[in-house]
């Protein structure tokens, strides 16, 4: 596969969702990108909340049944749900594409052996984090400060870039931006 997966990965409250939402915005009229939607083992109505990911719903039966049918280029489970990454990215890797995806950790291995692949880790302090998971509305005190908790390193071996988001969404998307764009460049 010619293209590249940009694998975006960081702890809960990075913002993730934010710099790639507009990451996608501003590059939709270059056919070099494309942004994986992902699958997620949460009801579509869950959107509604602030920070919430545009994804594609499903069940945990239709997953089950999705993931054993090959729909998914990668799959992992976290946070109690399941999420997947469609199998149609592997199209848009060998028309030479760089495919921008949503990543677990957990499967950062599996996508390096798989894809040739980039890292972009999010990082933000932890009272930003804080702050940002609070505002968000989907979890208790107590899922939140769990997830703060949680802390795992990135593989050795793995092409990593950082991008800062501990200032505006402003900022934070131009660096987002700035990255991915020398990705495209070092095709």
């Amino acid at each position: 596969m010619s293209g590249w997966l940009v694998t975006v990965v960081g702890p809960s409250g990075v913002g993730k969702d934010t710099l790639l939402s507009a990451a996608r915005a501003a590059l939709a009229d270059d056919p070099r990108f494309v942004f994986a939607r992902r699958v997620i083992t949460r009801p579509a109505e869950s959107t509604a909340h602030a920070g919430a990911e545009d994804h594609l719903p499903m069940t945990e039966p239709e997953f089950a049944a999705a993931r054993t049918a090959g729909a998914f280029a990668l799959h992992w489970p976290a946070h109690g749900l399941h999420y997947g990454i469609p199998v149609e990215v592997e199209d848009d890797l060998r028309a030479g594409r760089v495919v921008v995806a949503n990543l677990s950790r957990a499967v950062l291995q599996e996508a390096h052996a798989r894809y040739r692949m980039k890292v972009i880790s999010v990082t933000a302090p932890l009272e930003v984090r804080a702050a940002r998971l609070s505002g968000r509305g989907r979890e208790t005190v107590e899922e939140i400060m769990e997830r703060l908790s949680r802390s795992a390193s990135l593989p050795d071996g793995l092409d990593i870039t950082e991008v800062a988001n501990d200032g505006t969404p402003a900022e934070g998307a131009a660096r987002m931006l700035e990255a991915l764009r020398a990705v495209a460049a070092a095709r």
